[in-house]
């Protein structure tokens, strides 16, 4: 077999990785961002029916923080979208470069740490006024003035969607990354 046998074999198999792989991580961040945008809509829909709304002072910074995680979710999902068609181009005869492939899994990477970083920060933000409502409550004394809702939950819950999104999409940036790097 020729060196250009070689190459060519070489170039099939990055460009079915990479489309395979973009494939499974576009799929597994579109579901989990469906349900981050799920639950955000049920928080804001169940937040303006909860009698004491306002009581609950980190939730509001929370929601937003792991609304701005969603907002770069997308931006995320287009890039492993875009990550699809490079797969699609590196079979081609137009291939791009490596550095452009590289680039645009860099991108994405970038994306996926940033919000990361929201989703936590966001997390934390969430975590910890729901902290002081569970810890001013008597065990087996129905309280009232601080009952945690359901509604609080579910944001957590959203909230850790996003943080598993984006770990997702880091895991697989840092895959696709390694194998257009790696030398056979």
């Amino acid at each position: 077999m020729g060196p250009g046998m070689a190459d060519r074999l070489d170039f099939q198999q990055l460009s079915a990785g990479l489309r395979r792989m973009g494939w499974i991580r576009f799929w597994i961040q579109l579901v989990l961002g469906t349900v981050v945008l799920g639950v955000l809509v049920f928080a804001a829909i169940g937040g303006s029916m909860v009698r004491n709304a306002a009581r609950a002072v980190g939730l509001g910074t929370g929601i937003s923080l792991t609304t701005l995680a969603f907002v770069v979710l997308l931006f995320s999902l287009w890039q492993g979208w875009l990550v699809v068609r490079t797969g699609r181009a590196i079979d081609s005869p137009a291939r791009p470069t490596r550095g452009e492939t590289a680039r645009r899994i860099k991108r994405s990477l970038l994306a996926d740490l940033l919000g990361l970083i929201l989703a936590l920060l966001g997390y934390q933000a969430l975590a910890g006024p729901l902290f002081i409502q569970a810890a001013s409550q008597t065990p087996g004394v129905q309280v009232d003035n601080l009952p945690i809702t359901a509604t609080e939950i579910v944001v957590v819950l959203g909230n850790a969607q996003a943080l598993f999104a984006h770990v997702i999409g880091l895991c697989f940036s840092l895959w696709l990354l390694q194998r257009v790097y790696r030398t056979s």
